[in-house]
């Protein structure tokens, strides 16, 4: 790793200054043969260390164990050198470049001091060494660049440390990044299917309100205008049928243009929830001729128009059930303002029917598709919608609604 970093002066620079030194001992020890030899010698030895331990081996340049017996044997060799000739010590950098570069932390600080130590005792090797003022300043100078040395070494491990942090801290942002980019494109893919989803409900609902919309007008319009015609058929008075017959026309064209812009029903434009239920039990009774009794309870609250709305259709349909399939002669009308919601009861005395056999979701042949209605209706309200039959008892339907008329 930190062979990459400073190839030439592990490599190359060792070799030049040894080369150096030997020359340099060369021409001050031409006379001192003998130990001209010995300084070759261990000279000789230091670079055969080098080559075998350190240049012919690449592959194992990063292996710990290796290399810090290189590097011991290194600094032990340069220690002979130095204690014999003092000029050795111009080869300390190769002893620090070596540790700087081979030695793991904290490793790395007991080879820069060796190596200090031998710096600092060839820098030294003039002074006195005999008395105590002497062994004070080799002292020193030794811890000069002990001190000095391993300081470097300590700045230079810090470094590594922060500039490891700092590239931690890039990675992690860069894998953030790309969790966070395919989080956008999922949250993109989830955003095009909720948006998917939302328009099949809104159609979905669009669907029912216009179901609902059109039984509530135009069905029971049109079973009005038939039971007219109908009656006309053997009346001596047939014109006030048909009369009759053209006003539910008129009135059921009108609903159902304000149903297709989801307007509020005619009679609850002019008048209050009890007035228009009122209006519509007169013509009711009037139309087929059964006595209707309608009562209000409690002190009239302001409700939403979704809530009036519910409750009216809610009162039409059970009264055009009544007529269709009852065959009741009474029917009784409640129209009750409690605390916290608004119920709508509406009983006759008729032929009634098993309500087992018409559900919200599975209408009976006599429900048909009013009871669903008045369910989604009632429900999307968060109100309840109740029935209670017998055959040959009657029916009772309650609607209940809360005064806030939140929709579910």
């Amino acid at each position: 790793m930190k062979e990459q970093v400073w190839p030439r002066r592990l490599t190359v620079v060792p070799y030049v200054l040894l080369a150096c030194v030997a020359a340099v001992t060369i021409m001050i020890k031409r006379e001192q043969p003998r130990s001209l030899t010995v300084d070759l010698v261990l000279c000789g030895l230091i670079g055969l260390w080098t080559v075998g331990m350190f240049t012919l081996r690449p592959g194992r340049r990063t292996e710990t164990r290796p290399m810090a017996i290189f590097v011991a044997g290194f600094v032990l060799l340069l220690a002979v050198l130095v204690v014999r000739d003092p000029w050795f010590g111009f080869l300390t950098p190769a002893g620090y470049f070596y540790t700087f570069a081979l030695l793991p932390w904290p490793g790395e600080l007991i080879g820069i001091g060796a190596v200090a130590v031998i710096a600092g005792w060839a820098q030294s090797y003039d002074v006195p060494k005999t008395n105590v003022l002497g062994l004070l300043g080799c002292a020193a100078v030794i811890g000069v660049n002990v001190i000095g040395m391993c300081l470097a070494s300590w700045l230079g491990r810090r470094g590594e440390v922060l500039s490891q942090q700092r590239q931690d801290a890039v990675d992690a942002l860069t894998e953030t990044n790309r969790r966070l980019e395919e989080t956008l494109a999922e949250n993109a893919v989830l955003h095009d299917q909720l948006l998917t989803q939302a328009r099949e409900a809104g159609v979905i609902d669009e669907r029912q309100r216009m179901a609902r919309e059109i039984h509530d007008t135009l069905a029971q319009g049109l079973t009005g205008i038939v039971t007219q015609l109908q009656a006309a058929e053997n009346a001596d008075d047939w014109r006030r049928h048909v009369s009759t017959a053209v006003g539910l026309a008129r009135e059921s064209l009108t609903e159902a243009r304000r149903s297709v812009h989801a307007l509020r029903p005619q009679p609850l434009q002019s008048a209050t929830l009890g007035e228009a239920i009122a209006d519509v039990v007169r013509r009711w009774s009037a139309l087929h001729g059964i006595d209707v009794q309608l009562t209000t309870t409690g002190t009239p609250r302001v409700m939403t128009p979704e809530a009036e709305s519910t409750l009216l259709r809610a009162a039409q349909e059970a009264l055009v059930n009544v007529a269709k399939y009852a065959q009741a002669t009474r029917v009784g009308v409640t129209l009750s303002y409690m605390e916290k919601e608004v119920a709508l009861d509406v009983r006759d005395d008729g032929v009634g029917f098993d309500p087992a056999r018409s559900t919200p979701s599975v209408p009976s042949v006599a429900g048909g598709f009013g009871l669903v209605a008045m369910h989604q209706r009632v429900e999307a309200l968060n109100g309840t919608l109740s029935v209670e039959s017998e055959p040959g008892l009657g029916t009772a339907i309650s609607a209940t609604v809360p005064l806030s008329g939140a929709s579910a």
